[in-house]
């Protein structure tokens, strides 16, 4: 392995020890206590709160600065967790410029919003640090409900219904849990082990067993799941990669971005992680900023992303555009991979400029090699493994506006099932709102 990344320009330790934890350091740090004080004066406490309606978990978001503002930031957590009971993590990496703050009263009349994510983790982070757990668990219902995939739907779930009373078994394919915000998001969002630790946390409500290494298709099945349980949530995330059907694709220095990300995220150190000189990101969605930013974290010396549309159809917010900009990251639109050419390894990219008409992208028939060594599929995920029972709508798990799939007994949620944004807080919210929908159902 080491031989082909040597000859293709993808090698270890481009950056020091020193280099690389200054890179990864905390992208947004954390408030101390008079800092969030001045930051929480500047709320307006609107009555009809902008902020909230655009929040997908509606945490009372006027009601928790508020009770910074007096000075009980446990209280204020408790309000956040009601509704987002993962807050802790929906605060480092919510793209709250476009939900909550863009909304914000301040944000139309000044440009600066309320800083309502850092102001969400302090509160957060001061009850967590205490270990206590805000809420406890109801009588025992002796109902038993499977939870399939340890991310944010299925963690949110688990622990209402755990806090409903419901016995909770929680099966993951991988070895630990957290789903993406584990695997997934860039390290520089979640350091010190957050998510292990936020995991960890939210088990105290007591009553949820987790199971690792098993996945649904190969060691579970649905029938199985049914029959055993009394309701069953899956939250089973997109664990296939779409290819960029482009001649070349199978040569050493292309891979999954996501997979690199994960690679990064479990890494104990960072200067062994192998990076290309000339890093090529394919896809305009956060996986892609994240793989590009992190890439050029590492030392990779050029870094572009292209896309096949226009800068204002990306998927990454313009903080996150904005973001890979200013880390060095060079944003190409407009273009999508013809083919990746070198011997055995890839040396470059050769892209083909595009064109959109009536929402279709179209080659143009002009295009431009650039150099690239190491380049990341970040091009979406697809569903894999859904038992064939469940109706589909397009390519996730068709649900109803309480989770219901179409088989009785079933919900679903996350990036696994239909409607809604690919977002942290929005799997977050899926999973509470299912768990409020079986406990309807199971209690009659």
């Amino acid at each position: 392995m080491a031989s082909s990344h040597q000859a293709s320009g993808i090698q270890a330790a481009r950056l020091d020890a020193v280099g690389i934890a200054e890179n990864f350091s905390d992208l947004h740090p954390a408030y101390d206590a008079h800092e969030a004080a001045v930051a929480a004066d500047r709320c307006y406490f609107c009555y009809d709160a902008p902020c909230m309606t655009a929040c997908p978990t509606s945490i009372d978001i006027p009601q928790f600065i508020r009770e910074i503002q007096a000075g009980h930031p446990e209280s204020a957590a408790r309000t956040i967790l009601e509704q987002n009971i993962l807050g802790g993590m929906c605060a480092r990496v919510c793209p709250t410029e476009t939900l909550c703050e863009e909304a914000c009263v301040r944000e139309a009349a000044e440009g600066k919003p309320v800083e309502i994510g850092r102001l969400q983790r302090y509160a957060t982070d001061t009850l967590m640090e205490k270990g206590t757990h805000p809420f406890t668990r109801a009588a025992s219902t002796g109902k038993k409900v499977a939870v399939v995939g340890a991310g944010p739907a299925g963690l949110s779930a688990a622990h209402r219904l755990a806090m409903l009373g419901h016995d909770v078994v929680v099966y993951d394919a991988k070895s630990k849990p957290g789903g993406l915000n584990e695997f997934g998001i860039a390290a520089y969002k979640s350091t010190n082990d957050f998510a292990q630790r936020e995991v960890d946390w939210l088990l105290k409500i007591g009553g949820i067993t987790m199971e690792y290494g098993k996945k649904l298709g190969a060691d579970l099945s649905l029938d199985g799941l049914t029959s055993s349980c009394d309701a069953v949530f899956l939250s089973i995330g997109l664990a296939g990669v779409n290819a960029l059907r482009a001649p070349g694709e199978d040569k050493n220095g292309v891979r999954d971005a996501v997979e690199f990300i994960a690679e990064l995220r479990q890494a104990d150190d960072l200067t062994a992680l192998p990076v290309g000189r000339n890093v090529v990101v394919i896809g305009g969605g956060m996986t892609a900023v994240d793989a590009a930013v992190q890439s050029k974290l590492l030392g990779a010396e050029n870094v572009t992303i292209a896309y096949r549309r226009s800068r204002d159809e990306m998927g990454a917010s313009r903080f996150e555009q904005d973001l890979a900009a200013s880390k060095g990251v060079k944003l190409m639109f407009n273009v999508m991979p013809k083919a990746v050419h070198g011997n055995g390894a890839a040396a470059e990219i050769e892209l083909e400029y595009t064109e959109v008409t009536d929402g279709k992208v179209s080659g143009t028939g002009e295009t431009v090699r650039l150099a690239a060594d190491q380049v990341f599929k970040a091009i979406g995920q697809t569903l894999e493994g859904q038992p064939d029972a469940l109706a589909l709508e397009g390519r996730k798990i068709k649900v109803d506006a309480n989770g219901r799939t179409s088989v009785a007994g079933v919900w679903a949620g996350g990036d696994c099932a239909s409607g809604g944004e690919d977002l942290t807080v929005t799997a977050v919210a899926e999973g509470r709102d299912a768990a409020m929908d079986i406990h309807s159902s199971l209690m009659g």
